[in-house]
């Protein structure tokens, strides 16, 4: 709980008596006033989203360029050499397609707004044209000074308010919020299943190679082969245990329908409680299809809510 003195830093009232203005009056009654999503919704939110954050966009490179080594081990080291013509196309087929997949959950991640909230509008001006009742207030955020929905919180790299933020996740140079969060689930997802593949073919060539010479189960030299195989092992086992850790944790998130941030500061929950099923069909759209899967579908979050502004 805030104290009374800390909340008249970042809460906007409305006088008691009509007519008076905006003021400030730490003693009112808590209320809540529903106002439609188009009113917090950013007007940049069709424009290409990207943070200019230098440490994000070296982690989002260096992200492309392990996919693209295991892309170029899996094909030149283990696929192409291998003398099992129909081994090679159904394991390139699969990998590809999930690298694909993965590569553009990715991007949909990094260039999709995640509900920021548009900045500035915390004026007087714009908040007498709310028409509040007596006693009730809306909060605004200090740093940005926007008016600070619910479940909203400042990310400090974004430099916005972002509705529903999880976390920043330096991988994808963006905030995981309400907007994105079916593109970072299914990127990490993608990351795990390639990573488990790659570790799969990777044991399955040694086995071979120990079999059969080593200087035919590879166009490369055996020094070589070995070298590039035990770092795509190293890669591939690092990323299949933090995205499936990861992947797990978001899941677990959006069927509890409780952010990270609101996890870890313990929040008291003041918004209504719904089943899983509804919780996952909110954040990958109404209803359950093959689109689910696919970082090319923008999903629905449910355009006739309407959010509360804590007051």
């Amino acid at each position: 709980m805030k104290s009374p003195v800390h909340r008249c830093r970042d809460v906007e009232h409305a006088r008691g008596q009509a007519g008076d203005g905006a003021g400030i009056n730490c003693l009112q009654t808590e209320q809540r006033i529903p106002i439609s999503k188009d009113v917090i919704t950013s007007s940049s939110a069709s424009a290409m989203w990207f943070i200019r954050d230098a440490c994000g966009i070296v982690c989002a490179i260096i992200t492309w360029m392990l996919v693209l080594y295991a892309e170029f081990v899996v094909l030149f080291v283990m696929l192409l050499p291998s003398k099992n013509l129909t081994y090679s196309i159904v394991n390139g087929t699969l990998f590809n397609i999930l690298a694909f997949l993965a590569l553009a959950s990715h991007l949909r991640a990094m260039c999709t707004d995640p509900g920021a909230v548009p900045k500035g509008n915390a004026t007087k001006e714009y908040i007498e044209s709310l028409q509040l009742k007596p006693g009730q207030v809306v909060y605004k955020c200090p740093k940005c000074c926007s008016i600070k929905p619910d479940r909203a919180h400042h990310c400090s790299v974004c430099k916005r308010c972002i509705r529903k933020m999880d976390h920043h996740c330096p991988w994808v140079n963006n905030c995981v919020g309400e907007n994105n969060q079916k593109y970072f689930v299914l990127f990490t997802m993608y990351i795990a299943l390639i990573s488990l593949h790659a570790l799969v073919m990777v044991v399955f060539h040694f086995l071979y190679c120990f079999e059969d010479d080593w200087t035919k189960c590879s166009s490369f030299s055996p020094p070589a082969t070995v070298i590039l195989l035990i770092l795509l092992c190293f890669e591939g086992l690092l990323f299949l245990i933090f995205t499936s850790v990861m992947f797990g944790t978001q899941v677990h998130s959006i069927c509890t329908d409780e952010t990270g941030i609101e996890q870890l500061k313990k929040e008291e929950r003041r918004w209504a409680k719904k089943t899983k099923w509804m919780n996952m069909r909110a954040v990958f759209g109404h209803p359950f299809s093959l689109l689910w899967f696919s970082p090319f579908s923008t999903p629905d979050h449910g355009k006739a809510e309407t959010y509360q502004y804590v007051v």
